[in-house]
């Protein structure tokens, strides 16, 4: 009984225990850096301790490693899912397995959706066997105007899956803010003004966050401690009935510049407003979320050097704050000089983060369309790789096949950003992960489509 049960404890152990980093080279495959520059064929990867150390079409193989004959394949960087809820829901429908967002909460900013993500979820699972290695996770903003502190993470099997935490703040400025807000704009920009105000005083007085430092690498560590002169001071704030003093601690960092604010907004005259921000509030690191109507202000969006993380494909408005939405407003923004990634993906099929690159490759098919502006391959695998990961401030070590980068990268069986491509290895951290689902056992299954046979759950 005793060796049965530590063995079965081995066991257990064994499945949660980090892999280690493989050594190997990747040999005659079409390359794609995903730096923006277009692929390349009978190029060579090699990756060492869980970095890229070369690739390109000049590198030669290493003599004693692992070697994968890469013929007919492609080679990419890990896709970097930008916005989305990885990790936050299993059944979209069901509350209580959803937690996305949270209306009821008595909190706003101060909210950390690294507390919540699960690594079992099966979502996650379905994501990372289509390629997606990296991704940023938000909370949707609901009873306020500000959804919380995101987190990045990746997409390996196992239990740590935090790179970041309180990696940006969210707040919602569109239509959707409006309303949570008071019913208008005027309102939502009220509040966020007050927010930031208050985080100043606050940050000033008591140096709550102080010394937070941004990470070169890894997660945050654990929570700020506030600072205990401030407890003292409690009676100051007993009338403040917009903040509590748990949401102004945690937007000491957005104000400091610290801290990303993820800006929800849609509009060319709100995306103005949101630049505008900096006047009062200098140190902001901004960041656009959405931006259907981007290309309109492009110009200024670039000259104010803030980058966009745009809803893909945008061309039928869902709002009145969307009647400008166009299918070339990624293409238009780049061309204008704006760093801008695709995201924002998740929910519906048609949402799913695995769409990312039937969308990158949409817009490579828009170059071709009469009167549209659309990319290059190449900078259309850079929405879903390098820059999404640069504007979560991990530009050259995630996103990249550059030398010295971390090691998630993809093996294809084709071009990726053609639907009809699938992923045959994903490496996360230079670790090749297990791409089986729930889809994946349910296509096993039942794929010999033998109609006599009742499903699994009425065998006897």
């Amino acid at each position: 009984m005793i060796a049965r049960f530590l063995l079965g404890t081995a066991a257990a152990l064994a499945m949660v225990a980090p892999a280690t980093a493989q050594d190997f080279v990747i040999t005659n495959a079409t390359v794609a850096t995903g730096d923006g520059s277009e692929p390349v064929e009978n190029a060579t990867v090699v990756v060492r301790d869980g970095r890229v150390v070369a690739a390109g079409a000049s590198v030669s193989a290493p003599a004693g490693l692992e070697t994968i004959d890469g013929t007919g394949k492609w080679v990419t960087p890990g896709i970097f899912s930008a916005i989305t809820d990885l990790g936050l829901s299993d059944v979209d429908g069901v509350s209580d397995s959803n937690d996305s967002s949270a209306g009821g909460s008595p909190f706003s900013a101060a909210l950390d959706v690294s507390t919540a993500l699960n690594p079992n979820s099966q979502d996650l699972m379905v994501a990372r066997a289509d390629g997606i290695t990296r991704a940023s996770v938000y909370s949707s903003p609901s009873a306020s105007i500000f959804g919380g502190q995101g987190a990045v993470i990746d997409l390996g099997a196992d239990p740590e899956m935090v790179t970041r935490t309180r990696a940006f703040q969210v707040v919602d400025l569109g239509e959707r803010g409006a309303r949570i807000s008071g019913g208008s704009r005027t309102s939502a920009h009220a509040l966020l003004r007050n927010a930031l105000r208050e985080a100043t005083d606050l940050g000033d007085r008591a140096a709550i966050g102080a010394a937070t430092p941004r990470p070169s690498d890894a997660r945050f560590g654990d929570d700020v401690p506030l600072d205990p002169r401030l407890s003292g001071r409690d009676s100051e704030r007993a009338g403040d009935v917009l903040l509590t003093r748990f949401d102004a601690a945690a937007l000491v960092p957005v104000v400091r510049g610290e801290q990303s604010l993820y800006v929800v907004v849609e509009r060319a005259a709100d995306i103005r407003e949101v630049l505008k921000l900096t006047r009062t509030f200098p140190q902001l690191d901004l960041v656009l979320l959405g931006a259907s109507e981007g290309w309109l202000v492009a110009q200024d969006i670039a000259a104010a050097g803030v980058p966009v993380i745009a809803d893909p494909l945008d061309d039928l408005p869902q709002g009145f704050d969307q009647l400008a939405s166009t299918q070339s407003n990624v293409g238009r923004m780049r061309a204008a000089g704006v760093t801008v990634a695709i995201g924002r993906m998740e929910g519906g099929t048609g949402e799913q983060p695995r769409n990312a690159r039937q969308y990158a490759g949409n817009l490579v098919a828009l170059t071709r369309v009469p009167g549209a502006t659309g990319l290059s391959w190449g900078q259309a695998l850079a929405t879903i790789t390098s820059i999404p990961a640069q504007i979560a401030g991990f530009g050259g070590r995630l996103g990249t096949l550059s030398n010295g980068a971390t090691a998630d990268l993809v093996i294809w069986d084709g071009d990726p950003l053609e639907v009809t491509s699938a992923a045959e290895a994903v490496f996360i951290d230079g670790v090749r992960q297990p791409t089986d689902n729930h889809q994946t056992r349910l296509r096993e299954r039942y794929r010999d489509l033998d109609e006599s046979d009742l499903p699994k759950a009425y065998d006897w």
